[in-house]
């Protein structure tokens, strides 16, 4: 059984199984500026639980000239769930 990444962000945020990849980055990119303004604290539990380096965010975020911090922490918590998917796939087949 392959999860999907919609599946596995589901774990932190409501979103429906059948997501497409393109519409699930606009739908955190709100969740993110979002929390990055209201619930900060959640903000750092949902990174956290993702496993998304903290160092490496803040360099992503200090560095981004064109992007909101709502589209860095969104693309860097999808690389991060993209990179676990793969391992847990890979893993999960033998």
């Amino acid at each position: 059984m392959s999860m999907s990444l919609a599946k596995m962000v589901g774990k932190d945020f409501e979103l429906p199984e059948d997501i497409a990849e393109n519409q699930l980055r606009e739908v955190l990119v709100k969740a993110f500026e979002y929390l990055v303004e209201d619930d900060f604290s959640k903000l750092v539990q949902i990174l956290y639980r993702a496993d998304v380096d903290q160092d490496k965010l803040k360099q992503l975020l200090e560095s981004a000239k064109n992007s909101s911090s709502g589209e860095v922490i969104a693309d860097a918590y999808i690389a991060r769930q993209k990179a676990k998917l793969e391992i847990w796939n890979k893993y999960s087949k033998s």
